[in-house]
């Protein structure tokens, strides 16, 4: 019996420790959110909460008679690539889609449409015309031989597009998604701007749809970086499933059913899910479709998808004919550049699709037998390992007795990258007591141009900031890095950008499942999601010249309320024109002698207030509006509501 307890003594000291605390995930999800803020480009609005960025790109698409001014960077970079951008917009909506009431209850759901709204107010400008779509700003090889802050950037901006003649259907076709899957985000909340996302997302489906071919053949700069491997077949079938749930329109349930079988959407058995390949989200989808009782005729092809789907789900959890890879200490493992992309956007899968089998009372059908929804999740909150390294047998034979020790580790995928693993450190910037502090990333590894205005030039940078090993001196909140090896190894340096570069589409994912781990189910059925409805937040709409725009409510914090609605539309002459009716409220118990309204992006005639210099003041027949009190007025223009906000006021 002794010398079975020093074995086990010994063999518990190589074991490396796990953290094995509880986390924050709504901490968390805050933390995710605002890395989008820190990956903004163009005009940053007043609101923004990463003070250390400032504008940036301000000319992107002027010289191809364009405005591309806005949307994201995709990583440590100042490049702004259409694909991964529309996966990550796509991915946020998804999220909000499913999870916005868990969202809403931490007061995170009007963040993360910013962050939605963000891209698409982009998309809008790079779809100028039905069958054009600028794909990409900036060219990843002059790029990355420069290392300069967005803000100071001298490289080539050069706008690169798809149309009929140079075609990109998987381009397009997840541009349309993300349209569609964001127009369900702002149905209620904002719906204007809802219809508008939905007919470019009509546009760009029949575009993709109709000149077909890989956008990186078309968009050659871009083969380096974010090759189309899978083709397009995948983002044809995933555009049409989002149009499906965003419009309830046969047309694209029909799609799904005589394409499935051509396109691959029943064959293919997949074990990742990402920017690239979109199978598996598809599976997912038209799986829920079929839950819903919507399949008709197409109910044996959308079964077929079904089946992909749950082999994807039982591969993740190590219950399929084809699992998936994993460490020793038990994450997901695609590949050794950003593996984190593929553990967040699988985990993603596993969790929607665990509450739409909760939805439906069904169990998940792997070839080991029947799988509770609740072990499902457990691929994003936790699932029992048993690699070498952590699993072991002892058996000692002393006389009656045989002994055998048997030790178990439970990983926490989420908890994983938050910190549980047997490096102890969290992968989230910023979260935790140990996180990344060399982040491959352009704009935290140099100094503010708020702190210091200096020009840092293209290779000045590489030389003072890149080279550093100091820690980065802005804090790159929330983003979440490439992550460890395949045997949990990291080493938390710059130039390691396979494991310290972040992601916008590592996060897309992540924060629908915080959002879940943190808000719980609550009782939702997901095969019936509703958005909640919340103030939209406006930042620089800028209207489309073909398309409809968006009224939006605007909002003010302190004792003066402003309430904007829209209250009718109307086409004269081809021109769409809309009526506005804007409520100001005093909430302060004392009486409002003065006031001054700023309104600008006004483009018609407006009534109801007194024009005074550069603002607007109380009509002529009012003179004060007394506690609790409202006036009105009302403007008409042919596109997005106006911005409108206090300037100044006195209360008596």
């Amino acid at each position: 019996m002794e010398k079975l307890i020093c074995m086990f003594l010994f063999l518990l000291l190589l074991v490396p420790p796990f953290t094995s605390a509880g986390h924050d995930y709504g901490q968390a999800l805050s933390k995710s959110l605002l890395f989008f803020e820190a990956q903004r480009s163009g005009y940053l609005p007043h609101n923004q909460r990463v003070s250390w960025r400032a504008h940036s790109g301000l000319q992107d698409g002027k010289a191809s008679g364009v405005d591309l001014v806005g949307g994201y960077y995709d990583a440590g970079d100042n490049v702004k690539f259409g694909l991964p951008m529309a996966f990550t917009v796509t991915m946020m909506s998804w999220s909000i889609i499913e999870y916005g009431k868990q969202m809403a209850a931490s007061g995170e759901l009007g963040h993360a449409m910013e962050a939605v709204k963000w891209g698409t107010d982009y998309f809008i400008k790079a779809h100028p015309q039905a069958n054009v779509l600028y794909g990409e700003v900036g060219d990843g090889n002059t790029d990355h031989y420069c290392w300069q802050r967005p803000e100071d950037m001298t490289t080539d901006r050069h706008a690169y597009k798809i149309d009929p003649s140079n075609p990109g259907s998987d381009l397009a076709g997840e541009t349309a998604a993300a349209m569609a899957a964001a127009s369900i985000v702002f149905r209620h909340s904002n719906p204007v701007y809802s219809h508008e996302l939905l007919t470019h997302a009509y546009q760009l489906f029949d575009f993709a749809d109709k000149y077909r071919g890989k956008y990186d053949s078309s968009i050659t700069v871009a083969q380096k970086y974010y090759r189309s491997i899978s083709g397009y077949n995948d983002e044809l079938l995933w555009a049409a499933a989002w149009l499906y749930q965003a419009s309830n329109n046969q047309y694209y349930l029909d799609y799904l059913g005589r394409n499935g079988d051509s396109m691959g959407g029943t064959g293919w058995t997949m074990t990742e899910f990402g920017w690239d390949v979109k199978y598996a989200g598809v599976q997912t989808l038209v799986a829920k479709f079929l839950l819903q009782g919507k399949a008709g005729h197409h109910a044996p092809v959308f079964e077929r998808y079904q089946q992909k789907a749950e082999s994807f789900m039982c591969s993740c959890l190590g219950k399929g004919s084809r699992n998936v890879q994993k460490t020793p200490g038990g994450l997901i493992f695609r590949q050794r550049w950003n593996n984190m992309q593929f553990v967040t956007s699988a985990s993603f899968l596993a969790t929607v699709y665990s509450d739409y089998l909760a939805s439906s009372g069904r169990n998940l059908r792997c070839n080991s037998g029947n799988v509770a929804p609740a072990e499902l999740l457990s691929l994003a909150k936790s699932q029992v390992i048993q690699p070498p390294a952590f699993h072991f047998v002892v058996r000692v034979l002393e006389s009656k007795f045989q002994w055998e020790l048997k030790l178990d580790m439970l990983n926490l995928q989420v908890d994983y990258l938050l910190g549980n693993n047997p490096r102890a450190t969290s992968y989230m910037v910023g979260y935790g007591n140990n996180f990344p502090q060399r982040v491959h990333h352009r704009g935290s590894s140099i100094v503010s141009i708020k702190v210091n205005p200096s020009f840092v030039s293209c290779r000045g940078g590489y030389d003072t900031w890149f080279s550093s090993k100091r820690s980065d001196p802005n804090l790159l909140t929330g983003a979440l890095v490439g992550g460890p090896d395949a045997y949990d190894d990291f080493a938390d340096e710059r130039d390691n950008y396979e494991q310290t570069e972040p992601a916008t589409y590592n996060n897309a994912p992540l924060i629908g499942i915080l959002a879940r781990l943190n808000g719980g189910h609550g009782g939702y059925n997901q095969l019936l999601p509703v958005v909640p409805a919340t103030k939209p937040v406006v930042i620089n709409p800028r209207p489309s010249p073909n398309t409809k725009t968006t009224p939006s409510p605007a909002s003010w914090s302190g004792p003066i309320s402003i309430e904007q609605k829209m209250t009718t539309s109307w086409v004269a002459n081809g021109k769409t024109y809309y009526r506005y009716s804007t409520v100001v409220t005093n909430k302060s118990n004392k009486s409002l002698n003065s006031l001054n309204l700023s309104i600008s992006k006004l483009y018609g005639p407006i009534w109801g207030l007194t024009k005074s210099g550069d603002s607007y003041t109380f009509p002529s027949w009012l003179s004060s509006l007394a506690a609790g009190k409202s006036l009105e007025f009302v403007y008409i223009h042919s596109t997005s509501p106006a911005d409108v906000s206090v300037a100044n006021y006195v209360l008596a």
